[in-house]
């Protein structure tokens, strides 16, 4: 238009800064944001290492193109995340989160489990101090390029991780999902009618702990005798991995994992040739990378070559547990392997290896270790009972590990199907429970090798204590910041066959509830104050005790012993509810 026709101009909507109507709204609205989950993202990357292209792969999945190249990207990223998600995780963890707070939250899943396993207390404060503790190590270790991040364990972020890792303050056989397990098998069974499993292709593994030089309480009083004191129960600890098919024809080879990799007591033997799988760790635990090793290595070819041998297809399915040593990718690490995992918090309800088959087995070993004892003890001109204790070696425990874990009988291996896979097991068969005969052999043992009158409650004690957790008759929500969280029960903590400290000091705390009158100045800030200097202690005493027995010891008793003070905090607390509400009532 001619700069003199005098009609007004009207200035572009662009330069007012403003967009036409339509193309405001176009622009306005907001396309919803789709959660990928990290099980998603694995099974992207495994369709691309298996030669399937990025289109194709969009739209097996419904994603979009732009999507799965992104996460071909970062296909780095989100191994190394998954290597810190557990397996309940895996279905909820939608960001790639930072490589250093995986591995811390990895490692202090893997403490908390330790610190279950040897019934140590276990709470929210305890966890968040240990967790800035390792988030702080793990700076140092990876030097000044990690020094940026930061991390304050929070409230929030402890409810997010117990969310992501499964961390439950009480132990797994108090809130154990009844009513997942009963739920479970008919899923087990659609997934068995998909891949045509027969009973010889489906296989359980589960870790247990063992104290591999330890004696009932009172044989080793019988060792002590006059002379003063002897040997005392060993803290020497292993853990091992065991399993077999739900058929119970094929065991495999049990892992073994050692703090060290090299004893004395296996120099210059060579580990190939041992009846386990030797592993060690600093800690003796099953870490997820011995575990991943394990798997590709020795499971893997062991089925191959068992479904070989047998003129089956070459395809199996292995269960396993919720625990934070198992990977969640790897059904991915083999084209013939399918890997399910149990419903949380059902493992002690349905789990095969723990209706029985790890009970029969210690039970074994206990009992081969006393005959052992008999045999090379008996007669003139042999060592004593205290010299052939001195002289079991690691390398003996091992050799009866192997001879334990072969002398388990196929019966007692299906029938531990029985709950989970009822099918398998023949109609008919009658459930093969051989603990308590193996019990009553290992006491008519005891006898034999003149080390006293040993009950049968003792050897249960002794099976009970190899390891596992005691079970826990009344399950109760541990509160923050109180050291009750471990749940531990006081039975854990009393002596066998004589009088303790731990106990003297139960008994010294038992008149706190009757004597009112000398304790009704505490008010519940003082016993709060008091309980959490003694669980400060407590955590000073099982981080530095290299004796991991004496440690446990303590703090059983501590805790069995502090049972009457939180009683009476929380009558403190109700009173001063009780007193508060009058009052405010007007």
């Amino acid at each position: 238009m001619a700069r003199g026709s005098g009609m007004k101009t009207t200035p572009h909507p662009q330069v007012l800064g403003k967009a036409p109507l339509g193309i405001g709204l176009r622009h306005s609205a907001k396309r919803d944001r789709k959660s990928i989950t990290l099980h998603v993202k694995l099974e992207v990357l495994r369709r691309f290492e298996e030669g399937e292209k990025l289109t194709q792969i969009a739209r097996a999945l419904g994603l979009a193109t732009s999507t799965v190249a992104s996460i071909r990207v970062n296909k780095d990223k989100i191994r190394a995340n998954s290597q810190a998600a557990t397996p309940v995780s895996t279905t909820q963890l939608t960001r790639c989160r930072g490589v250093l707070m995986g591995r811390m939250e990895r490692l202090l899943s893997l403490w908390i489990e330790e610190q279950r396993r040897q019934n140590l207390p276990v709470s929210t404060l305890l966890i968040q101090d240990k967790a800035r503790r390792l988030f702080a190590q793990l700076q140092r270790e990876q030097g000044s390029g990690a020094q940026a991040e930061t991390f304050g364990a929070s409230n929030g972020w402890f409810a997010r991780f117990k969310v992501r890792h499964n961390v439950l303050l009480t132990g797994e056989p108090a809130v154990a999902d009844a009513q997942a397990a009963a739920r479970y098998p008919p899923v087990l069974r659609t997934v068995l009618d998909e891949g045509c499993y027969s009973p010889r292709q489906v296989f359980n593994v589960d870790e247990t702990g063992l104290f591999w030089k330890r004696l009932p309480e009172r044989m080793l009083l019988a060792l002590e005798g006059p002379a003063g004191p002897g040997p005392k129960a060993s803290k020497d600890h292993l853990t091992l991995l065991l399993g077999g098919n739900a058929a119970g024809d094929f065991k495999l080879k049990p892992l073994l994992v050692y703090p060290s990799e090299n004893p004395r007591a296996l120099r210059g033997c060579s580990k190939a040739s041992l009846p386990v799988v030797w592993r060690s760790n600093r800690n003796d635990w099953l870490t997820p990378s011995i575990f991943q090793e394990w798997f590709t290595g020795c499971f893997c070819p062991a089925v191959e070559s068992y479904c070989a041998s047998h003129g089956l297809p070459h395809r199996a399915l292995l269960l396993l547990d919720s625990a934070p040593c198992h990977p969640v990718h790897l059904g991915g690490l083999s084209a013939h392997v399918r890997v399910e995992f149990l419903p949380k918090n059902t493992s002690a309800l349905i789990q095969p290896m723990n209706q029985g088959v790890i009970a029969a087995f210690k039970a074994h070993y206990l009992r081969r270790t006393l005959s052992q004892l008999v045999q090379e003890t008996a007669g003139t001109d042999r060592p004593s009972v205290r010299e052939f204790w001195r002289s079991y070696t690691v390398m003996t425990a091992v050799d009866n590990i192997a001879k334990a874990w072969a002398e388990l009988q196929p019966a007692t291996m299906n029938s531990a199907w029985r709950k989970l896979w009822p099918e398998c097991v023949p109609a008919g068969a009658p459930e093969h429970n051989v603990v308590p005969q193996l019990r009553h052999s290992i006491v008519t043992l005891a006898s034999r090798a003149g080390l006293g009158d040993v009950a049968e409650a003792d050897v249960a004690h002794l099976l009970q204590a190899c390891g596992e957790p005691p079970p826990r008759s009344t399950p109760r929500e541990a509160e923050v910041g109180d050291v009750s969280g471990s749940g531990l029960p006081c039975e854990a903590g009393k002596g066998l066959a004589s009088r303790s400290p731990e106990s003297d000091l139960t008994e010294a705390m038992v008149g706190v509830g009757t004597e009112e009158a000398s304790v009704g100045a505490l008010r519940p800030e003082h016993l709060a104050q008091a309980l959490s200097h003694f669980a400060a202690g407590l955590r000073v005493l099982t981080e530095n005790d290299p004796n991991r027995e004496r440690s446990l010891r303590v703090s059983r008793g501590v805790h069995c012993a502090l049972t009457h003070l939180r009683e009476l905090q929380r009558e403190r607390r109700r009173q001063a509810r009780a007193v508060a509400g009058p009052q405010e009532a007007p």
